[in-house]
């Protein structure tokens, strides 16, 4: 488990003036290309040709690797410049998807996932539907009509969260999960209704609590700042680490980072996701 520190500036001095740590892509039009896996990883310069090419890819933002690089030399702090620039990024798809960020009306709701140079599958970690919090969660209900969907959507982000970001197990909320389909009598999550689900997410809240210290934070910024930094520090995970020696990987600065609007597999029977290779 890993317990809460105060809230400390994410901002250092490092990195050069004016150097350009985010690159957006969205509308047919992007920063980056697939030369730049060396700046954008794999997973960034790949989406952002995908765009330029015209195929419609869910617009979002690439941080760089050199980001990733400038936060493990100067502490664990981001270079000067980037979290302006996140939130610069972060207005530009809002624009583009028709949505803000945390608003409880028109929710904006991103995955955080890296993505280093060399493809290193499952080894680094991801945060999904972030963005939600007691109020978002109300007007994901209004905007997809789907009650159900949405308290399922916020349960699997508490879960995600808790894990990747706070280092807690998920066997903290398997065991609650299955308590309830025990309770119901049933034997598939989706057999679960949308009240089932808001008991989940009030019980998931009430472990997070008990296990960091805090309560489940509902600032969408500090999500996602947290949500970066988790996926920086997933660079020097024992997997990845591991899978760096197997494969001979060496020399890369470290993973970047793709904050990408969402796309749900979870919104019913004739919903899926699934990753094309």
């Amino acid at each position: 488990m890993k317990t809460a520190s105060k809230k400390k500036s994410t901002s250092s001095s490092a990195g050069k003036k004016g150097q350009k740590f985010v690159y957006f892509f969205g509308k047919g039009k992007a920063e980056g290309n697939a030369e730049m896996k060396s700046l954008l990883g794999g997973k960034g310069a790949n989406l952002a040709e995908m765009t330029n090419l015209g195929i419609p890819v869910p617009a979002g933002l690439t941080i760089t690797t050199e980001s990733c690089d400038l936060f493990y030399k100067n502490n664990k702090k981001w270079p000067a410049g980037l979290e302006d620039q996140l939130k610069v990024n972060i207005k530009k798809l809002e624009e583009t998807m028709g949505a803000k960020f945390g608003d409880r009306n028109n929710p904006l709701l991103v995955s955080v996932r890296s993505g280093a140079a060399a493809s290193m599958p499952g080894m680094m970690d991801t945060v999904l539907n972030l963005g939600l919090n007691s109020e978002v969660v109300q007007g994901l209900i209004i905007k997809t009509e789907n009650e159900r969907f949405a308290w399922d959507a916020y349960r699997r982000f508490i879960t995600m969260f808790a894990n990747v970001v706070m280092g807690l197990k998920h066997e903290n909320f398997e065991h609650i999960l299955e308590h309830k389909k025990k309770q119901l009598n049933v034997k598939l999550d989706t057999e679960l209704g949308a009240a089932d689900l808001k008991d989940l997410v009030r019980q998931y809240k009430e472990t997070y609590k008990k296990e960091t210290g805090e309560e489940f934070p509902n600032d969408p910024y500090e999500q996602l700042t947290k949500s970066v930094n988790a996926v920086f520090a997933s660079w020097n995970n024992p997997r990845a680490v591991k899978y760096s020696q197997l494969y001979d990987i060496r020399g890369l600065l470290g993973t970047a980072v793709s904050v990408q609007a969402m796309v749900f597999g979870n919104m019913g029977n004739t919903s899926g996701t699934g990753v094309c290779f």
